[in-house]
């Protein structure tokens, strides 16, 4: 399940809200999620990836593009899509341009239009306005206050192919299994067990602009990190496990390390907190 749509909407939020717990970097402030985050949660005992995108624009600078362009291969990828759009706002051209994009690239069923910001009754019959996106009926949901994100899931989950809605067998203690009901990026830090052997962690650090994500997208073999020569691209810590002759291996992208002292906002501050993390683990 990927979610998708233009900058500000609320598109992280509702990604924190699905699974429980702040795994995305949130700020009042469009762009600040750029790369594709991809975090394992679960609904009712099953299991799913949902996928949290930058904001989808039409037209911007090099780095907008790009970003938009990773938006767009993660629609194409995912089995189901959450369009999200914001009530107080109202329908705008990029909304237009994105639902346009999904209307011609999706199957139909497997595109959700998501309402955000409806946190009150007052704001429900705003709603109807989002029908004339052509993308069937809105489904009104306040990822902050949590209001309507459980009807979500479950249909979502029922648009979801057979094979991938079976229940989660339960965990049997002590059996060497890891907690699926956390984030890839907390998942893959810790030692799995696989086969008997392990998935060792290789963390891609070092001060911003040297190059970390060219080599984190050279190594996994696909352009999961967003790069441009612009220093500070990456805003949060990006992992992937691919597979190599020898076993499993999960590499891990991250921002870039500076003096606490020469930070300048609430974003850079958190994104350096992950990538701290990344390398404790």
């Amino acid at each position: 399940m990927v979610i998708c749509g233009r900058p500000n909407v609320g598109k992280s939020t509702l990604l924190n809200r699905f699974v429980g717990r702040r795994e995305a970097i949130v700020e009042a402030l469009p762009g600040v999620t750029r790369d594709r985050k991809d975090v394992e949660a679960e609904w009712n005992g099953v299991p799913f990836i949902v996928a949290d995108t930058g904001g989808w624009t039409a037209s911007g600078s090099e780095l907008d593009d790009k970003v938009s362009l990773a938006a767009e291969r993660a629609i194409s990828d995912a089995d189901v899509c959450l369009m999200v759009v914001d009530v107080a706002v109202g329908i705008t051209e990029e909304d237009e341009r994105v639902a346009d994009l999904l209307r011609r690239n999706r199957p139909k069923g497997t595109v959700f239009l998501i309402v955000n910001k409806v946190d009150g009754e007052t704001r429900m019959p705003d709603i109807w306005q989002f029908v004339s996106l052509g993308l069937g009926d809105p489904w009104p949901v306040s990822a902050l206050h949590g209001n309507g994100s459980g009807d979500v899931l479950d249909a979502v989950l029922a648009q979801l192919p057979e094979a991938k809605r079976q229940p989660r067998p339960p965990v049997v203690e002590d059996d060497g299994t890891f907690d699926h009901g956390r984030s890839l990026d907390e998942a893959t830090f810790d030692v799995i067990g696989v086969g008997g052997g392990a998935i060792p962690k290789v963390v891609i650090a070092g001060r911003p602009n040297v190059g970390k994500s060219t080599l984190f997208n050279r190594l996994i073999g696909d352009e999961r990190s967003i790069v441009h020569d612009m220093a500070g691209t990456t805003r949060d810590s990006v992992n992937t496990v691919i597979e190599t002759p020898d076993g499993q291996i999960c590499f891990i992208d991250t921002v870039g390390m500076r003096r606490r002292s020469k930070i300048d906002d609430g974003t850079e501050y958190f994104s350096l907190v992950r990538a701290l993390q990344a390398i404790d683990e």
